[in-house]
């Protein structure tokens, strides 16, 4: 099934918590063809729960959990989840719709606006039928909000007129005062130069598009001069895209606080922010990225927005644990939002808590020679490089569910390519 991106029908899909979980649905080329949806309170939190005990987030043992007994450690329990999920979230008017286009060979887009409350349902995964998965049907992103979108002065960084620039890459960055086997320590191990992300630098070295300039690509990983002033004047200089990979400190939706979610750099604890220090480290914190120094005591004057500071690139990638945490809170105004805030067109996230490669490893009994982080990290940068990259996302989930349903061993399980999610700007009429 193939479509021409400009040319596939779009839905958009809004939801709203009100005790039970309301669901409206339009089609942008169609405005007669409207639907809505009520999800009953019981059957809500039943589907919830059943998600909440599948991911790697809670418990004494959270990951171990999720890769050898929890849904998403076999395929056959997963696919349970995925029926329930599709039962509970799928209205049957919008599910009988997309089936029509499907069976006229059409894959349209879903652009969904989850209530914080579902904000980390992977919608992808869905399974209207035991033998298709909504991805397959469709192409999907999360719409970003409109509040943000629309911002006055918001700065607008069009990909088409920013994809030659460099990229910038924060690749677990040593972050001070913690171990690489502790709490905030290395998330891709001891890098190689065979390893696929040290690959991949060594393709944007050869280009001459990647910042911080390297000699040898496994210099790009562990670096300690990442930290948020190296990252503001680099971002300044010009870029593309940038991409993360390392920690986030997700801020807990019952402090009402998004504001609080934390990236984790190679900053230290005299860097100037709003977010507390942890031993020798002050995290950069979304709050920052919005405000910048305004408000600080030892703030310099001359600074004081974070989008005259950070300079967002159009697209942006932050792989990490729950990177896009703000979706849970009423008011999103955590990292993924500060990004849009910041000028950013595409930002892709982690809904829940990523399981690294070795985790795969001692925890899962995955092969030796598996990468599954470090193949998710490749994925999702080359899809940002696409013209499409919602449509280049969706395709590597899908070859993803392909190898899932093929093989059914545990590096292959969505508990890794089902956490992420795209949000998109592009307008929705």
């Amino acid at each position: 099934m193939v479509n021409a991106p400009m040319a596939r029908p779009t839905a958009l899909v809004r939801m709203a918590d009100a005790g039970d979980l309301y669901i409206s649905w339009r089609w942008t080329h169609d405005l007669a063809a409207t639907g809505i949806g009520i999800v009953p309170r019981a059957q809500l939190t039943a589907a919830i729960t059943a998600l909440n005990d599948a991911l790697p987030d809670a418990g004494a043992d959270p990951l171990r959990h999720a890769l050898t007994d929890g849904a998403f450690a076999s395929y056959g329990s997963e696919l349970a989840l995925a029926e329930v999920l599709s039962r509970t979230f799928l209205p049957y008017g919008l599910a009988k719709q997309l089936y029509e286009l499907y069976q006229r060979g059409v894959r349209p887009h879903l652009r969904i606006q989850p209530s914080p409350r579902v904000a980390q349902v992977p919608w992808e995964l869905l399974a209207p039928d035991p033998d298709v998965r909504l991805v397959e049907i469709a192409d999907i992103s999360l719409l970003a909000p409109a509040s943000v979108v629309h911002a006055a002065g918001r700065p607008v960084r069009p990909w088409a007129g920013s994809r030659h620039l460099p990229v910038v890459g924060v690749l677990d960055p040593r972050v001070p005062g913690f171990r690489a086997d502790s709490a905030l320590g290395s998330v891709l191990g001891r890098m190689t130069a065979g390893d696929p992300v040290a690959e991949l630098v060594a393709g944007y070295v050869a280009q001459r598009r990647w910042r911080p300039e390297v000699a040898d690509p496994v210099e790009a990983f562990r670096r300690t001069d990442v930290d948020r002033e190296w990252l503001g004047a680099t971002l300044g200089a010009g870029a593309s895209r940038l991409l993360y990979v390392g920690h986030v400190t997700a801020a807990a939706p019952a402090t009402g606080r998004s504001e609080d979610a934390q990236l984790h750099l190679a900053c230290g604890a005299d860097a100037v922010g709003f977010a507390p220090p942890v031993r020798a480290h002050r995290p950069l914190s979304a709050k920052d990225l919005l405000l910048g120094t305004h408000g600080l005591p030892d703030a310099d004057p001359a600074d004081t927005t974070g989008r005259a500071r950070w300079p967002v690139p159009s697209r942006v990638a932050l792989i990490a644990c729950e990177s896009g945490g703000d979706l849970r809170f009423g008011e999103a105004l955590g990292l993924a939002t500060a990004m849009v805030h910041g000028g950013a067109e595409t930002v892709t996230t982690g809904r829940w808590t990523l399981p690294t490669d070795l985790a795969f490893h001692r925890i899962a009994g995955a092969a030796p020679t598996s990468r599954p982080l470090q193949d998710a990290v490749r994925a999702i940068d080359a899809a940002h490089e696409e013209d499409d990259a919602v449509l280049a996302h969706g395709d590597w989930q899908r070859e993803r569910l392909a190898a899932w349903r093929a093989l059914r061993t545990v590096e292959h399980s969505p508990v890794l390519w089902g956490a992420f999610a795209t949000l998109s700007t592009a307008p929705t009429d």
